[in-house]
């Protein structure tokens, strides 16, 4: 019997421990639920009408948070001041139907090919209505003599850092040389990832070949955007020749408009004539229903394209001026501008001008810096110490 006894508390006792725990973890799943709805309630409540932070619940989503999207961003880890995000999405957005509503009303249609971030934030600003990341930047940028040694890959960060700083122009990427002449299959792979990777609106290629033709097809059929390019097509360099304008004899005339008209019936939104007489271009733009855009082709097409560092003199380098083509007008003198700040900027730090003392804001004050010069002489870093005591003068003396 006592065995018997000993034997029923013990199982008491294990019963009553374990309804102390379970009523320890209701308690804190109880304690935890009402501080999440808490953290949500002080959330929503932190939240203007309109969406954003009314500055009163600053800093991360609380644990819990049952936030939408815009919500979710506007707690990201990015900063809410942040400079390098590019401008503020606008709702007045440039699309493919904007473009052809303006074609239609006989509006020009402006278009600047830029290469990076702070290229494209100009260009946003401005109101161009289209930016172009082109394979140009093989020449203008990466410092080749051709359009040829760009990669996709290093399109693809060209498109990303266009995208970052552009929010309402159509944007455009241009498939690089290899990116999609082996089959249209191999086309629409290399479109796709300027669309989801690159960030862009839609694609150009080069040519109107029957193979090209054949890919613009089925880029278009796949929901692909496309824009042609006829003319002087510089990827296709061997066998033109060089960069030399095309459609000046009555055959390459009749050869532009056709590949042209085929580009149209492939489903290209717009076409890119190049380096071709004004007569021809204002034929093709005729003949064409959908927009032409002129490099070197006149004034008579539907709009107009330069590349950003052309049209801004933006560079001075002979390299520069032995690519930048006799089409293209400049409508500045950055480069210049470039040039002075420069060589100011080595003789100020060869003299000792810069940084003066607005451009040297952050202090230390005289206490710390008696305390510092102490540490350090008492480690035997005797010069160390000298130096903070000489710069603290020299800022007392400058009234820093």
């Amino acid at each position: 019997r006592d065995s018997t006894a000993t034997g029923t508390m013990s199982t008491r006792r294990a019963a009553r421990s374990l309804a102390r725990m379970c009523a320890s973890t209701s308690a804190r799943a109880s304690d935890s639920a009402t501080s999440a709805a808490s953290a949500r309630a002080l959330w929503r409540v932190s939240r203007d009408p309109s969406g954003r932070s009314s500055g009163r619940a600053e800093g991360r989503r609380p644990p819990g948070a049952d936030v939408d999207a815009p919500s979710r961003r506007a707690f990201s880890n990015r900063p809410s001041d942040a400079v390098y995000g590019g401008p503020k999405p606008s709702p007045d957005r440039f699309t493919l139907r904007r473009l052809m509503q303006k074609y239609r009303e006989g509006e020009r249609i402006s278009v600047v090919t830029a290469y990076d971030y702070p290229s494209a934030v100009a260009v946003d600003q401005a109101g161009i209505d289209v930016c172009l990341v082109g394979d140009s930047a093989a020449m203008v940028v990466h410092g080749h003599d051709t359009t040829l040694p760009i990669t996709l890959d290093e399109m693809l960060s060209h498109c990303r850092a266009v995208a970052r700083g552009a929010s309402r122009p159509l944007l455009v990427g241009d498939l690089p040389f290899g990116s999609y002449e082996q089959s249209p299959k191999h086309a629409v792979a290399s479109a796709t990832l300027m669309l989801k990777e690159g960030g862009m609106d839609a694609v150009k290629l080069e040519g109107g070949s029957n193979t090209r033709v054949d890919a613009a097809k089925t880029l278009v059929d796949a929901g692909i955007a496309v824009m042609g390019h006829v003319g002087l097509t510089p990827q296709s360099i061997s066998v033109l020749g060089g960069f030399r304008p095309q459609g000046r004899t009555l055959d390459e005339a009749m050869l532009v408009v056709e590949r042209a008209l085929r580009l149209q019936d492939a489903g290209c939104f717009a076409v890119v004539l190049e380096c071709v007489p004004g007569s021809l271009a204002a034929a093709v733009t005729a003949a064409l229903d959908v927009p032409t855009i002129g490099i070197g082709a006149g004034n008579l097409t539907s709009g107009q394209v330069l590349v950003y560092h052309d049209l801004l003199g933006f560079t001075r380098h002979p390299h520069h001026a032995k690519v930048t083509p006799k089409f293209s007008k400049q409508y500045a003198d950055v480069g210049k501008v470039v040039d002075a700040a420069l060589k100011q900027f080595r003789d100020e730090v060869q003299n000792g001008a810069f940084p003066g003392p607005r451009h040297s804001p952050y202090k230390m004050g005289a206490d710390d810096a008696a305390q510092l010069a102490r540490a350090l002489e008492s480690r035997g870093m005797g010069d160390a110490a000298r130096a903070v005591e000489d710069a603290m003068e020299r800022e007392s003396e400058r009234g820093d």
